[in-house]
C-alpha cells in the first residue's frame, strides 16, 4: 500500500518557507541583546561593583531583559547622535573673548585648595601613562573634547552617584559653554582615598574623588549630592541651603534647644560614631544622639529627616562615617555652633574651615567631655557662640552652586594645563549629553536632575 503524506505537512510548510527569516530575527535579537549587555552605562548596567567597596550589584530579571536592552540602545546610541544630526553652534560668551572685568569677584579662600592639590604634578606634569595607571583605582574616566563629554565606565557606583556626578559635569559645560578646556581624568566614586603618599610618593597618580586626606594624593571634587540625592530625599544644594537657612531662623538663639544634636547612621564602620553613641545624655553631657534608620525613614516619606527641620538646636555635631560625610555642609548651614569631631578626611571646601572662627573642634580622644565643655561654654557665652555659628553659615552661603561650578571650572582648567598629551576620547567611551543621561533616569531622579539644571553664566568665573 502506498504511503500517504502526513496530514501535518501542509501546516508545517509555511514555517519551513519562513524559517530562515524567523531565525534571522532571533539572531538579530540575541546579537542586539549581547551588544547591549556589553554597554557600560551611567546607571551601571552590566557593571560589577568596585572591588574596593562591595555592595549588591544591579540585578535584572528575564521579564525586564528586553526592556533594558531597548533602553540601553535608545539612551546610549540614539539620543546624543540624534542631537548631533541638527547641531547647534555654541556661542562663546563675550566675557571669554575679552579680559575679565574688575567687577568680577575674587574666589573664596577655599579655592586655594586647587594649588595645594595639584602641587605634586607642577614640575613633572601629567602623562597619559600616569592617567592610565590611575585607572586601576577608578570607577570611570572622563574626557572632555571640544565641549563634548565622553565617559568610559569601569565599575558601577553606589546608588546614583555616577549619574549625578556626570550630570554636574554636563551642567559645568552648560554654564560655561565653549570655555571648559579639553581634559582627560580618572574618577572614583567610592568613599575612601586610595593614592597614598607613602606608596605612590615617587610617582603620584592623578585620581579625582569626593574627599582626600593629608596622607593621600587623591584630588577632591564636589560630591554628587550638590545636584541632589534622591535615594534619601535630598534636593539640589541651593534649594536645601535656602530651606535650611529659613529653618534656622524660626527660633532665635535663646529659644533654641541648649544642647548638642546629632542624627545619623553609626553602623558604617565608623569608630567615631560608635564612641559618639556613649554621649547621648542631654542632662549630664548636653548632647542628644539619634540613630538614623534609613529604611524606616523611607517608609515614612523622610518626614523625620527633613534637613530644614533640624536647626532648632544651638549646637550641631559632625562625625565622619565610613570616610567623610556629605552632612558637613548641611550642619554648617544651620547657623548653629558646629562641633566637628577631629576630621581625618577633607572635602574641597575644607580649607575654608577655621577653628574657633566658623566651627568648634571636638577632641577625638575625649569626645563626650569635649562636647560637654563646648556646650557649657556656649551656654555661658551666647554672643560668641552665635557668632561662630553664623560664620559657619556664611561660609556655606558663599559656597553657592555658582561658586561650586567656579571651583570645578578652575580645578579642571588648572589640571588641564598640567597634561603632557592631547586628550582624545577612547574608543570604549560613550558621549554623554543631558538628553541621554535623563533618558536613563527614573522619574524621581529625573525630577531632581531637572531642578538642578543651570544656565549659561553672563559673567566669568571668580578670579583665583
Amino acid at each position: 500500500m502506498p504511503m500517504r503524506a502526513a496530514p501535518s505537512l501542509p501546516f508545517l510548510r509555511p514555517c519551513i518557507i519562513f524559517s530562515p527569516f524567523f531565525f534571522l530575527i532571533i539572531l538579530v535579537i540575541y546579537q542586539v541583546d549581547d551588544f547591549a549587555s556589553q554597554t557600560k552605562t551611567v546607571v551601571g548596567h552590566n557593571l560589577n561593583p568596585t572591588p574596593w567597596h562591595l555592595f549588591p550589584p544591579n540585578t535584572f530579571t528575564e521579564k525586564t531583559r528586553y526592556a533594558r536592552v531597548s533602553k540601553i540602545i535608545q539612551c546610549s546610541y540614539l539620543t546624543c547622535r540624534r542631537r548631533s544630526i541638527t547641531p547647534t553652534t555654541t556661542k562663546i560668551p563675550e566675557w571669554h573673548t575679552r579680559q575679565s572685568s574688575n567687577t568680577v569677584g575674587k574666589c573664596p579662600m577655599f579655592f586655594t585648595r586647587i594649588d595645594h592639590d595639584l602641587q605634586p604634578w607642577v614640575r613633572s606634569g601629567i602623562s597619559l601613562s600616569s592617567v592610565m595607571e590611575a585607572q586601576k583605582f577608578a570607577a570611570f574616566r572622563v574626557v572632555i573634547v571640544g565641549g563634548k563629554l565622553y565617559v568610559d565606565f569601569f565599575y558601577a557606583c553606589v546608588q546614583s552617584r555616577a549619574m549625578f556626578t556626570v550630570w554636574g559635569l554636563l551642567q559645568l559645560l552648560r554654564r560655561y559653554p565653549g570655555t571648559v578646556p579639553d581634559v582627560d581624568l580618572m574618577f572614583d566614586c567610592m568613599d575612601k582615598p586610595t593614592i597614598s603618599r607613602e606608596e605612590h610618593g615617587s610617582k603620584p597618580l592623578p585620581l579625582f574623588r569626593y574627599c582626600t586626606t593629608m596622607d593621600h594624593f587623591d584630588i577632591p571634587f564636589p560630591d554628587w549630592s550638590f545636584w541632589g540625592w534622591p535615594e534619601i530625599d535630598i534636593g539640589p544644594w541651593d534649594e536645601e541651603f535656602i530651606g535650611i537657612k529659613q529653618g534656622s531662623q524660626v527660633l532665635n538663639w535663646t529659644q533654641k534647644l541648649s544642647y548638642a544634636y546629632w542624627k545619623g547612621n553609626p553602623d558604617v564602620q565608623s569608630p567615631v560614631r560608635v564612641d559618639l553613641l556613649q554621649c547621648n545624655n542631654s542632662d549630664i553631657i548636653g548632647a542628644q544622639i539619634m540613630r538614623q534608620d534609613w529604611v524606616e525613614e523611607a517608609k515614612n516619606g523622610f518626614k523625620e529627616s527633613k534637613l530644614s527641620n533640624q536647626c532648632n538646636h544651638r549646637y550641631k555635631i559632625y562625625a565622619e562615617g565610613y570616610a567623610w560625610s556629605v552632612s558637613l555642609k548641611y550642619i554648617l548651614s544651620c547657623g548653629s555652633l558646629a562641633l566637628i569631631i577631629a576630621p581625618q578626611y577633607e572635602e574641597f571646601f575644607n580649607h575654608g574651615l577655621i577653628s574657633m572662627t566658623n566651627y568648634w573642634p571636638i577632641s577625638r580622644l575625649d569626645i563626650c567631655p569635649s562636647i560637654k565643655f563646648a556646650v557649657s561654654w556656649g551656654n555661658t557665652h551666647h554672643s560668641e557662640a552665635k557668632a561662630i555659628g553664623k560664620s559657619g553659615q556664611d561660609l556655606m552661603e558663599s559656597m553657592s552652586m555658582a561658586r561650586v561650578y567656579d571651583y570645578m571650572y578652575h580645578l579642571i582648567t588648572e589640571y588641564s594645563k598640567l597634561l603632557r598629551f592631547k586628550p582624545e576620547p577612547p574608543p570604549s567611551a560613550h558621549e554623554i549629553c543631558e538628553e541621554s543621561l535623563l533618558c536613563f533616569a527614573d522619574p524621581t531622579q529625573r525630577q531632581c536632575l531637572e531642578r538642578s539644571t543651570t544656565y549659561p553664566s553672563p559673567t566669568p568665573p571668580c578670579t583665583l
